[in-house]
């Protein structure tokens, strides 16, 4: 009976004690988390590093902080220092990211946290001794197992530039390496589209002449700054990397050698003919072969449009717009009719495209710099004098604008143009001589519009 007494009565003291140490290092990590926290946002990142190294380690689920500041501290580590003490800091940093999803899973994808080392890797690598496919590797997971939180900008790069790197070496195929580019693009093209359908609301909220709140100027500037970091600086970089190990020389033999195996193969066959059209082989005839098959065992709205660049054909038109549901999908198709038409010259059927694409996906603005572009071109044989002439220039200069306003990636560039247009029509001088300030001129042959003469 002593004895069990004895022991309850040492349990009790235990569980005592064990409160106020739990007690105590609350209290510790709270004064130390203010600490670190106030020194983070100043920048004091020499500062912070005691304070958060006591929190991380007593209290590793205290507070999200510890990994979000953690990681801009451990960052400044690394860059100003060097040898065995840089080599620690970036050990550590991939430390302090698996233990960011140990102790806080929910807030972290596996992707997220296995692309973060990897880029660490990546940097580090020659420090780290580790090679490039050990580091292609990690991107690999990241894309094998969580490809749906894979989505940094810096990452994808890498992962693609990698897997050339491995082709140049000899340790990946050629087909691996373009498969793994169309990997690649197509997770960065559903992050595009992803962020386009959020953008639109916004478009269609400006072009209907209603202002954003401070909030949705934010959002809108946010989005239009993500779709511009991978279309204006991730896919043309890639395309630079791939360069010519991507040439029609380079292409068809491939797909030659490998077209029986594949023609059963959907994704291979499309993947195939939209390398070879983005790379200039359409007059290829393997690039007909493929679109034919493809159109064969799975139609689309892709192989109808091939179909109808190759053979000029209507019902091959009629079917890519029949065949194309998905919007962004649909006005990419629009606008790739229209720049094909405008091309030819048939600029009436391609402003009537472009003007499909608009209304699909009003917050890309190029569908109006192209009409903009078309209508400069037609000055001269759309006026009757040349004062209407020259007057061409300011409807193309009204519709460069619209393209600034829609869309802000194409701010700058739509008010340099639309200054250059209006350079090129009517002066004061010349509305002051014609006394026709203010009057309405209508613009005949294709344009078929009419343009207000500004007041002076």
């Amino acid at each position: 009976m002593k004895t069990r007494i004895t022991i309850l009565f040492f349990a009790l003291l235990m569980s005592v004690n064990l409160g106020f140490a739990q007690e105590d290092n609350q209290e510790e990590c709270m004064n130390n988390l203010s600490l670190f926290d106030g020194y983070v946002k100043s920048k004091k990142y020499d500062e912070a590093y005691g304070p958060w190294k006591i929190v991380r380690e007593k209290c590793p689920k205290f507070n999200r902080a510890i990994y979000v500041h953690g990681e801009k501290i451990l960052k400044h580590k690394i860059e100003n220092s060097t040898g065995a003490d840089q080599l620690a800091h970036i050990k550590d940093l991939m430390l302090l990211y698996d233990e960011s999803r140990e102790h806080f899973e929910s807030k972290y994808d596996f992707a997220e946290i296995t692309v973060d080392k990897a880029n660490i890797a990546n940097k580090y690598k020659k420090a780290l001794g580790m090679t490039d496919e050990q580091v292609y590797q990690m991107f690999d997971d990241a894309y094998t197992k969580d490809a749906k939180n894979f989505t940094d900008a810096k990452g994808l790069y890498s992962y693609f530039s990698l897997a050339v790197d491995l082709y140049d070496a000899g340790k990946l195929s050629a087909q691996q390496m373009f498969d793994k580019y169309d990997d690649v693009n197509e997770i960065i093209e559903n992050i595009i589209d992803s962020n386009t359908l959020k953008l639109n609301k916004y478009a269609e909220k400006e072009e209907a002449g209603e202002t954003l709140t401070k909030k949705e100027a934010q959002r809108k500037a946010s989005y239009e700054s993500y779709i511009d970091a991978f279309e204006t600086k991730i896919l043309p970089s890639m395309d630079q990397k791939l360069g010519k190990r991507a040439t029609c020389e380079v292409l068809v033999p491939l797909y030659e050698k490998d077209f029986d195996e594949n023609k059963e193969n959907g994704v291979w066959l499309q993947r195939a003919m939209n390398r070879m059209y983005a790379k200039g082989c359409k007059e290829d005839p393997l690039f007909l072969k493929l679109v034919q098959q493809k159109n064969t065992i799975e139609p689309s709205a892709d192989t109808a449009y091939y179909l109808y660049l190759l053979t000029g054909e209507q019902k091959y038109l009629d079917q890519t717009i029949a065949l194309s549901t998905d919007p962004l999908k649909k006005a990419k198709l629009y606008k790739g009719l229209a720049n094909e038409l405008k091309s030819k010259g048939s600029y009436g059927k391609a402003r009537q495209y472009y003007n499909e694409a608009l209304k699909l996906n009003p917050s890309d603005g190029s569908p109006h710099l192209q009409i903009a572009a078309m209508y400069a071109k037609s000055a001269n044989n759309c006026g009757d004098t040349n004062f209407n002439k020259r007057a061409v220039f300011w409807l193309a200069a009204n519709e460069a604008e619209k393209a600034g306003r829609v869309d802000g990636r194409l701010r700058s560039t739509a008010a340099k143009t639309a200054a250059s247009y209006r350079g090129s029509a009517p002066s004061k001088s010349d509305i002051f001589s014609c006394s026709c300030s203010g009057t309405v001129i209508k613009i005949g042959c294709w344009i078929g519009r009419s343009v207000t003469v500004p007041s002076i």
